[in-house]
């Protein structure tokens, strides 16, 4: 099962390394990983992405919380939440692939951040899903470069 943790941490040297080192301990894959300031310049939110069995997850989620650097840590999978994803790619482009890339990049809603000779370079924001279904049209046509930011995420609703 996919799940995505959110953890409140204290903004200082080395908290990812060692937040990460957790699921290290435990054997399980981070799928994506983010970590930037909040509101509160002293806290940063990290958002983790992993394939994981739940009772595995929990394990995790309560080690994260008894470190010193965390102030709070949640697993989102089973709550109402909205995440999304930054990607950059190149892609190749000839006279007679530009028409059929700009109707993908229309079709996603991607804006178009950079242009070559021989590619284009486009921006997408979405939810995974998004993401990798772009990445998939956009494959046959030459991907020369890509990058992911990983998954933010937030509760949605009022909840603190």
């Amino acid at each position: 099962m996919k799940h995505t943790i959110s953890a409140l941490v204290q903004n200082r040297v080395g908290v990812v390394a060692e937040a990460t080192d957790v699921f290290r301990k435990y054997n399980v894959n981070i799928k994506s990983v983010s970590c930037g300031e909040t509101e509160d310049f002293d806290v940063s939110r990290l958002v983790i992405t992993v394939e994981g069995q739940s009772a595995e997850v929990e394990r995790i989620c309560a080690e994260l919380s008894g470190l010193d650097f965390i102030r709070e840590v949640e697993d989102l999978a089973r709550k109402d939440f909205v995440d999304r994803e930054l990607a950059l790619l190149r892609v190749s482009i000839t006279r007679d692939t530009m028409s059929q890339v700009m109707q993908i990049f229309e079709v996603f809603r991607a804006n178009v951040v950079g242009m070559g000779q021989e590619t284009i370079t486009v921006e997408l924001t979405g939810d995974q899903e998004k993401v990798d279904g772009f990445i998939k049209m956009l494959r046959p046509h030459g991907i020369r470069s890509l990058c992911r930011t990983g998954v933010i995420a937030l509760r949605r609703g009022d909840e603190d």
